[in-house]
């Protein structure tokens, strides 16, 4: 079965069918209109999923964070962003300290760390390495849930497929991303300062003065917040994705690569527009030197 009858097949009454009549723009306005109608769904199901579901949602939440098989052997997705926010911010630091040097106030490394790691880097590092693995993967499963007749059987015994499917993803990464996040924004504090003071032999209290001063509260709350709405996204393109896959293993395939796709971009525009909603009118730092 294509996407389009699958999703008919779920929601009959609901999805206005009109990739027929205005050829490509239609076909991504009826895409674009399903994934809406799935969001909808299964963000408003969330009551009903942990009334009914808790079970599945705490499986979940164990398996997303430390992993299942052989990704448990490494500690998971976090391990993973740790590791990976690490080298970013590390990254950050690097290039910020030769960027800066070169007009001579490479002292305000500091200062810059605070800043992109903790407004930019740090949510989209962690989104991008929580689509590579935990969305990634639950396409597959739910893709081969899809092409096995595994969601239509959970449908045959009563079983709302969407809640207990979908709805436990977006809880679980809902829960996941608030400790992750917290190991990833130590990693984003720790590896820059270590890469300044020890690598490139700046004093700890230069660093230090400059980190303080310009790292805002306010900022790591927003930064919080943006990394939840970044792992809501990712969880529900991911699942959309799965749940209407088609073609047999192929197309599970497909389906992935079309989640990362897509998940990769909006990871990014999300992060856009939340730095141009917060700090496109006013950045709330004065550079003084």
């Amino acid at each position: 079965m294509s996407n389009a009858t699958v999703m008919r097949a779920r929601f009959p009454r609901t999805v206005i069918n009109v990739d027929r009549y205005a050829g490509g723009p239609g076909r991504a306005l009826d895409a674009f209109g399903r994934m809406v109608w799935f969001t909808v769904v299964s963000v408003g199901q969330i009551p009903f999923t942990l009334r009914r579901y808790r079970a599945e949602a705490v499986r979940l939440i164990a398996q997303i964070g430390m992993g299942t098989g052989a990704l448990a052997v490494v500690g998971g997705t976090v391990a993973i962003v740790a590791f990976v926010t690490l080298s970013g911010s590390s990254l950050v630091a690097i290039q910020g300290f030769s960027s800066l040097g070169n007009i001579g106030v490479e002292v305000f490394t500091g200062f810059f760390s605070a800043l992109v790691n903790v407004r930019i880097a740090a949510p989209v590092v962690t989104g991008i390495a929580l689509a590579a693995t935990v969305g990634a993967g639950a396409t597959a499963e739910l893709g081969a849930m899809r092409i096995s007749e595994e969601i239509d059987a959970l449908e045959v015994m009563g079983v709302r497929s969407i809640a207990f499917l979908a709805s436990t993803r977006i809880v679980a990464a809902i829960v996941v991303i608030l400790p992750l996040y917290g190991l990833a924004m130590v990693m984003a504090f720790l590896s820059p300062q270590l890469v300044t003071t020890v690598l490139y032999g700046q004093s700890s209290g230069t660093y230090n003065h400059y980190f303080r001063t310009f790292l805002r509260p306010d900022d790591v709350f927003w930064s919080f917040v943006v990394a939840v709405l970044i792992a809501l996204v990712v969880m529900i393109t991911h699942c959309y994705y799965g749940y209407t896959a088609a073609g047999g293993p192929v197309g599970v395939g497909e389906a992935v690569g079309r989640s990362m796709r897509f998940s990769l971009v909006a990871v990014v525009v999300v992060a856009m527009a939340a730095s141009l909603a917060l700090y496109g009118v006013d950045p709330n730092f004065n550079l003084t030197v």
